[in-house]
């Protein structure tokens, strides 16, 4: 990591150079079995979602040689905080950035006195599940018993993703 690599919340200038970020890190999935498909798509969140991230104030990017190089966007969700992406260029990956933007993350759910932070990810591939849990969060073993995660998985695999591959995942946060 870089001293000059940088977390901070995102703004308005930011939001349209998100969507190469994002297509950037779909490059990674090449190297997972069966995914490269989410490569060769070439979707991305468009810049109203982004917008809509920033002004919530639940967006942060990585920044790294004074342009944004990873960001993570998240919603708060009833008493948490979902995260619905995080993405770091390949370049860009291996130094800390995706760890200190869920670092971010964390802090603004603690901050709000919310309860958890969320999110939904592969099993199966390093730089998801596994990457999450080493940061502590807890994989949903029964989707249904939290309806909101339920209804997300269900949508993902209507937008084409694997379910067999899907998990939800949950930090608790200490309240207090």
């Amino acid at each position: 990591m870089s001293a000059a690599d940088r977390i901070r919340p995102t703004t308005r200038t930011d939001v349209p150079l998100l969507p190469a970020v994002e297509l950037a890190a779909a490059e990674s999935f090449r190297a997972a079995p069966g995914l490269a498909w989410i490569a060769d798509s070439g979707e991305h969140k468009p810049e109203t979602v982004h917008a809509r991230h920033v002004e919530a104030g639940t967006s942060w990017v990585a920044e790294a040689g004074g342009r944004p190089v990873g960001f993570l966007a998240a919603q708060v969700a009833g008493d948490e905080l979902h995260v619905w992406e995080l993405a770091v260029e390949p370049a860009h990956q291996g130094r800390g950035l995706g760890r200190r933007l869920i670092e971010a993350a964390v802090a603004h759910a603690r901050d709000r006195g919310l309860a958890a932070v969320t999110l939904s990810t592969f099993t199966d591939v390093p730089w998801n599940a596994p990457f999450y849990q080493r940061l502590g969060f807890l994989r949903i073993a029964e989707p249904a018993d939290h309806p909101r995660l339920a209804t997300i998985l269900a949508s993902e695999v209507d937008q084409g993703l694997p379910g067999e591959r899907r998990c939800a995942m949950r930090m608790a946060l200490p309240s207090g």
